[in-house]
């Protein structure tokens, strides 16, 4: 696999709960990250009093986010009706060459800033709700 163009990993939105996926505009970085808890049951008759985990267990979870400026698209529109609307919707991160990751997630912070001399920009965070699926490509 050669390098990739950060621009070119791409975070969706499923617009209408059909999966009719549109891309979040105005992203400039995105971001994906992996997370699962571990299970102790270390107890006194582990091999050096080392650690030990509980394989298969443990809570896995997803964090998806990105940054961007403002543009008034039909994304931004969905983005602000899935806040305030506390909904889980379908998400979708593509990373070219590589695959698709998809999933329910519900936003988690959506902030919006801007300087006096500048553009109006955002930052989305969102959480994993349920299991997310990877398809390679």
């Amino acid at each position: 696999m050669t390098a990739q163009k950060g621009k070119d990993v791409l975070i969706k939105l499923d617009e209408d709960g059909l999966g009719s996926f549109v891309t979040v505009a105005g992203l400039r970085t995105k971001r994906l990250a992996f997370n699962s808890e571990t299970v102790d049951v270390t107890d006194a008759d582990s091999v050096g009093r080392w650690r030990e985990l509980l394989a298969g267990s443990g809570m896995q979870r997803a964090s998806l986010g990105g940054s961007g400026i403002f543009k008034d698209a039909a994304s931004d529109a969905r983005m602000r009706t899935a806040f305030f609307d506390g909904e889980i919707i379908d998400w979708q991160l593509v990373i070219p060459d590589f695959g698709t990751v998809e999933g329910p997630f519900q936003i988690t912070a959506l902030e919006y800033s801007g300087n006096h001399d500048g553009e109006v920009a955002f930052e989305l965070a969102l959480e994993s709700a349920g299991a997310l699926t990877f398809g390679a490509m």
